[in-house]
C-alpha cells in the first residue's frame, strides 16, 4: 500500500536522564501545514479501505440501531419535576425535558438547536426544580461551557464564562437552597489539567474561586455539599478518591476548611451524613470494607468498621432514605446490597439479570448524587441488552422499570471463561456470539478489553459492537489485572512494576480462545480505548502472532513523549512508573507502542483517534502509524484514521459516532473474512 510520505527526523526525546530516539516528533504539531496535509492524506487512505468493504452500509445501519450511550444515565427528581434527556427524531444532540414522572409526557426545556447543536455534555437543574444548569461542548474536546436557565421564563441568566473539562465532576453541585452552585474549571487547554474550583451566585450573576488546602496540584478535583446540607465536603483524585477537607456551610464563597481525610493511595469514597463520613475504603481491605469516619477523629485507626471485608468488591455507596445501598462485583457481574447505617444486613436489590449498573469507570466519578432521594433509581445493562432505568424503594421486595432497554442483541448467547494467564492467575472473560453458530469451528472473534487505572470493564452492553455480533462475529469482553473487578488487589496487579500482566492477561485469553478451537491468529482481532488503545498497541508489537486485525481507539502510543504534557505524566505517573528512576523510564520503554515498533510482519492495524483529544492527544496516532508503516514488512495495511471534531469519545456528535464506528468496524470484518447479506 503506499502511504503518505513521512520523513525522519534525528529528534531525541529524554526523560529522567533516559535518551530515546523520537523520528517523528515533527507529527506532533498538528496545527503545521504538512502535519495537516499528511493526516487529510492518511484519512483518506483508512476511510476508503474501510468503506470498500461489501458490507459497509447494512454495517453502518447496524452500528446506528445499536448505538446506545456508552454509560447509563438516570433522570434527576428536583422540584417536585423529574428531568431527563431525549434524543428526538433526527436530532444528533439530546435535549432535556421535564415531567411529573420519571419517563412521562413532559416539555422540552432546553434545546440544543438553540445554541447551533453542541453536545449536551451534562445538565443538573436547582434542588427548587426552578433553574436548570446545562454543560455545552462544541468541538468534541469534552470541555464545556455552563448556561443556566431560568425556567420559568425560559430565559437565560449570567452564568460563568470558565470552561468545564469535562462531566466527571458532575457539572455544577448546587447548594441546598438553589442560590448558587460550585463547579470545577480549568485553566488553559485541558491537556494542562490545570483545575480550579468557583462558585457561582445566581442573585447577582457573579463568580469566585474557593480556596481548598488541596494536597496536588496535579489531579481531579471537587466540591460536593454534604447528603443532609449542612457542610461542604471538598474531594480530590480521580482513581482514590479522598475526602481532604470539610467546611460548615456558611459562607459559601469563603469557607473555613479543616483537613479531614489524610491523603494516600488508598480509596476513601463516600458521603457525609450528619456528622459522619460513610465511606467505601481499600485500606486493609483490598475488596473493600464499609467504614464510618467521625468528623473530629478522622485518621484511620478510629474509623469504624460497620461492613467488612467479604468476597465481593465494592465499588459505591448511595445514601437512600435512611439506610445505605452498595454496589459490588461478583466475578465480574453486578450486585447491590442494603444496610442501615449500622451496618445491619437489609436485603438485596433483585437486579433484572447478570450484567452491569451504570456507573462511571472511575471511583471518584460516583461521587456525585443523582436520581431520588426516597428511592434507589439506577441503569442496568447486560451483554445483551442496553442501559434500562429501574427503580427499588427500601423494604420492596421488587424492582420497577421505569425505562426499557432501547437495544437488544436478538437470539444471542452468553457464555462465562476463565483463562489462566503464566503466573496462574485466573482471568475471566464473557463471549457474546450467535445462538446458532458452529462453535465447533473458529469463528470471526473480537476481543476487547481495558485493564487500568482501578476502572472496572464491566458486563454490559457493546453498543455500536453489537453490530459485528449481528454480522455473524463473535464478541469477547475480557477482564484485565489492573482494572477493579476484583478491588484492590486486582488493579496493583496490573499496575506499576506489575504492568505487564495485564497484557500476559490478553494473551492468556486469546491462546485460550485459540486452543479451545473458537478461534486463529487468522479470526483473532483486539481493540480497546485510552488506556485499551495502549493495550491494543502493545498488543500489535509484543504479539503480533496472535491477531488478524488491531485497532487501537483514541490510543497512548508514547508514553515517553506523553509525559511532556500534564494530563499524560499524570496518568504515567499515576498508574505505569515512578519517572524520577531511570530504571523504572527503561520499564516503560517495554511496554511504549512507539518505541516498541521493528521491522517485521504486522497484521492489519486501524489507528482509530480524535483530532480534539483532551487525554491522549491525537499525534500519538500519527506518530505511531508512521512507524509502523515504515517498519512493516508484510502485506497487511497500517492506517490512520483521525476524526476532526471528536475528542476522547465522551462528547462526540451522534451522526460522526456512527461513521466512525462503522469505518473501524468493517475494517475489522473485512480482515476477518466476515461476510454478509447486504
Amino acid at each position: 500500500m503506499a502511504y503518505p510520505e513521512s520523513r525522519v527526523d534525528d529528534a531525541v526525546e529524554e526523560l529522567a536522564g533516559v535518551r530515546v530516539p523520537d523520528p517523528y516528533r515533527w507529527l506532533e504539531d498538528g496545527t503545521a501545514e504538512d502535519v495537516r496535509l499528511w493526516q487529510k492524506q492518511q484519512n483518506a487512505l483508512a476511510s476508503a479501505h474501510a468503506r470498500a468493504w461489501a458490507g459497509f452500509d447494512w454495517l453502518r445501519e447496524q452500528v446506528a440501531a445499536n448505538l446506545t450511550p456508552r454509560f447509563g444515565a438516570i433522570p434527576q427528581h428536583a422540584g417536585g419535576k423529574w428531568f431527563r434527556t431525549t434524543m428526538t427524531d433526527g436530532a444528533t444532540a439530546a435535549s432535556v425535558v421535564v415531567s411529573d414522572t420519571p419517563y412521562g409526557d413532559g416539555a422540552v426545556v432546553f434545546d440544543p438547536s438553540s445554541e447551533g447543536d453542541p453536545f449536551l455534555s451534562w445538565f443538573v437543574p436547582s434542588p427548587d426544580g426552578r433553574l436548570l444548569a446545562v454543560g455545552l461542548c462544541t468541538d468534541g474536546s469534552e470541555q464545556n461551557t455552563i448556561r443556566l436557565i431560568d425556567l420559568a421564563t425560559g430565559n437565560q441568566l449570567p452564568a460563568p464564562a470558565d470552561r468545564l473539562m469535562d462531566n466527571w465532576s458532575g457539572g455544577v453541585a448546587w447548594l441546598p437552597d438553589s442560590s448558587g452552585f460550585y463547579a470545577t474549571v480549568i485553566d488553559g487547554a485541558a491537556i494542562n489539567l490545570a483545575q480550579r474550583v468557583i462558585f457561582h451566585r445566581v442573585a447577582d450573576g457573579t463568580t469566585t474561586n474557593v480556596d481548598v488546602p488541596w494536597h496536588s496540584d496535579r489531579d481531579y478535583r471537587m466540591i460536593q455539599p454534604s447528603y443532609d446540607g449542612r457542610r461542604l465536603v471538598a474531594i480530590q483524585q480521580l482513581t482514590s478518591p479522598t475526602p481532604v477537607a470539610v467546611a460548615d456551610l456558611d459562607d459559601p464563597t469563603n469557607p473555613e476548611w479543616r483537613p479531614f481525610v489524610a491523603p494516600s493511595d488508598a480509596l476513601v469514597a463516600g458521603h457525609l451524613i450528619g456528622d459522619t463520613f460513610f465511606a467505601i475504603t481499600d485500606l486493609d481491605a483490598p475488596r473493600g470494607r464499609v467504614v464510618a469516619i467521625d468528623l473530629d477523629r478522622p485518621e484511620p485507626e478510629h474509623w469504624t468498621t460497620i461492613v467488612p471485608e467479604s468476597e465481593a468488591a465494592l465499588r459505591t455507596i448511595t445514601p437512600v432514605a435512611g439506610v445505605l445501598y452498595l454496589s459490588e462485583f461478583v466475578d465480574t457481574y453486578a450486585r447491590v446490597r442494603i444496610v442501615d447505617r449500622s451496618g445491619a444486613q437489609l436485603g438485596e436489590v433483585p437486579l433484572p439479570a447478570k450484567g452491569a449498573l451504570g456507573e462511571g469507570p472511575f471511583p471518584y466519578m460516583n461521587l456525585v448524587l443523582r436520581g431520588d432521594r426516597d428511592s434507589f433509581v439506577f441503569s442496568f445493562s447486560s451483554l445483551v441488552a442496553s442501559w434500562g432505568v429501574y427503580r427499588h424503594t427500601p423494604g420492596d421486595g421488587s424492582v420497577t422499570e421505569l425505562d426499557a432497554p432501547a437495544a437488544r442483541l436478538a437470539d444471542a448467547v452468553v457464555e462465562d471463561h476463565w483463562a489462566t494467564s503464566p503466573d496462574g492467575t485466573q482471568i475471566p472473560y464473557h463471549v457474546v456470539r450467535p445462538a446458532n453458530l458452529d462453535i465447533a469451528q473458529p469463528q470471526p472473534t473480537l476481543v476487547y478489553a481495558y485493564g487500568g487505572f482501578n476502572a472496572p470493564w464491566v458486563p454490559q452492553f457493546p453498543g455500536p459492537i453489537a453490530a459485528f455480533v449481528a454480522a455473524g462475529g463473535v464478541f469477547v469482553h475480557a477482564h484485565l489485572r489492573g482494572g477493579a473487578e476484583f478491588g484492590r488487589e486486582w488493579w496493583e496487579g496490573g499496575r506499576f512494576k506489575n504492568k505487564q500482566n495485564g497484557y500476559a492477561d490478553l494473551y492468556a485469553v486469546a491462546e485460550d480462545l485459540i486452543s479451545n478451537g473458537r478461534a486463529t491468529p487468522a479470526t483473532l482481532a483486539v481493540t480497546g480505548g485510552s488506556n485499551g488503545g495502549l493495550m491494543s498497541g502493545v498488543a500489535v508489537t509484543q504479539r503480533p502472532d496472535l491477531w488478524a486485525a488491531v485497532v487501537p481507539r483514541v490510543p497512548l502510543l508514547d508514553i515517553i513523549g506523553a509525559c511532556r504534557e500534564n494530563y499524560g505524566r499524570f496518568a504515567v505517573e499515576n498508574e505505569f512508573a515512578d519517572l524520577s528512576d531511570p530504571d523504572e523510564v527503561r520499564r516503560l520503554l517495554t511496554f511504549s507502542p512507539y518505541h516498541l515498533v521493528e521491522e517485521r510482519d504486522y497484521p492489519a492495524v486501524f489507528i482509530d483517534a480524535g483530532d480534539t483529544d483532551p487525554r491522549c492527544s491525537p499525534w500519538h496516532a500519527r506518530k505511531f502509524a508512521a512507524r509502523m508503516q515504515a517498519a512493516q514488512r508484510g502485506m497487511a495495511p497500517i492506517l490512520c484514521r483521525i476524526w476532526e471534531n471528536v475528542g476522547h469519545g465522551w462528547a462526540t456528535d451522534k451522526a460522526v459516532a456512527i461513521e466512525q464506528h462503522a469505518e473501524w468496524l468493517a475494517f475489522v470484518c473485512r480482515h476477518l473474512g466476515v461476510e454478509v447479506d447486504a
